[in-house]
């Protein structure tokens, strides 16, 4: 028996500059902070010969390019996984690469091969996009793999800055930052592909949008590496308005109301996480805004997360 595990991520700024062809021709750049809601995955051996298929597609993918990575495993060594979740699914924290990533990290330890936290990000999406055909960038799978706060640059490869956090600085993270489960269901990649299309026919507003993101993450990594929240919250702020901008998918009725009822409690930025259409919003503003925002979603409790995957035999 293997059990592994990864956190999901907030996502302050940059993303969408991750994924292909933006990153390899203008420069990507995403600042994020890996939070302790994991995916865990249970490694067992399975009673019929070769790999033994999972009802969740994400597993069975993984076991199949596991398959042609290290050869199929002898009968006697046939693997059935589970996955599991201390997070809502479809919640724009990244949940489906924190699983990849533990899928990956738990596998290699089944075949005895060591892993790097960069190797098991870009095998985790290597499943994602070879194996079920997902849209996406890699940020997600680097905040699984590595943990804490990362400034992540993409172009010719990625380059990993994990920023480091004063203890002052995660506690007003953890207590100015109110994470919000909208309850909305919502289809990333294909926002993500509708977003990546407007980009390549070089929608101006579209590029310009992907453009200032990039520069506005970079500017958050610093504003972390300070310690300062306050400015982070205002760069998340700007970001919201840019990130809107790319498609009309992006915010929704509940997203805005949510907005609207947190700014007038006195929330200084909002931010929906991922590629959203629904899923999670993280509000800068503290958890005096539960009564603001009651019936328009679920508060959801969440520490960073220091370790990133982390494997037990």
């Amino acid at each position: 028996m293997i059990i592994a595990s990864a956190p999901t991520r907030l996502d302050f700024g940059g993303g969408w500059t991750d994924v292909p062809p933006y990153a390899e021709e203008r420069g990507g750049f995403v600042c994020n902070i890996a939070i302790d809601r994991r995916a865990t995955v249970t490694l067992g051996g399975a009673e019929a010969g070769g790999r033994a298929g999972s009802p969740d597609p994400l597993a069975a993918a993984a076991l199949r390019y596991a398959d042609r990575q290290f050869g199929p495993p002898p009968r006697s060594g046939a693997i059935r996984a589970g996955i599991s979740n201390d997070f809502p699914v479809g919640a724009g924290l990244g949940g489906s690469s924190a699983a990849g990533v533990a899928l990956a990290a738990g596998l290699h330890a089944a075949a005895g091969v060591p892993a790097t936290p960069e190797r098991l990000s870009e095998w985790s999406r290597a499943v994602e996009v070879e194996e079920l055909g997902i849209a996406g960038g890699r940020q997600d799978h680097y905040a699984a793999a590595y943990g804490g706060a990362l400034g992540l640059t993409f172009g010719d490869g990625v380059h990993v800055e994990q920023v480091p956090l004063s203890a002052a600085c995660v506690s007003a993270l953890e207590s100015q930052i109110t994470l919000v489960y909208t309850g909305e269901t919502r289809i990333s990649a294909e926002t993500i592909t509708a977003v990546l299309n407007a980009y390549v026919a070089r929608v101006a507003g579209v590029v310009q949008a992907l453009d200032r993101m990039a520069v506005l993450a970079r500017a958050m990594r610093s504003a972390l590496h300070s310690g300062d929240v306050a400015t982070l919250g205002l760069l998340v702020n700007e970001h919201w308005i840019y990130q809107r901008s790319l498609h009309p998918r992006i915010t929704t009725a509940r997203i805005d109301a949510l907005e609207a009822a947190a700014r007038r409690a006195g929330a200084s930025a909002i931010k929906a996480l991922g590629a959203s259409g629904g899923g999670c919003v993280m509000i800068f503003g503290g958890h005096h805004l539960d009564v603001a925002i009651a019936g328009l979603g679920e508060r959801l409790t969440w520490r960073v997360a220091t370790q990133g995957v982390r494997v037990e035999a």
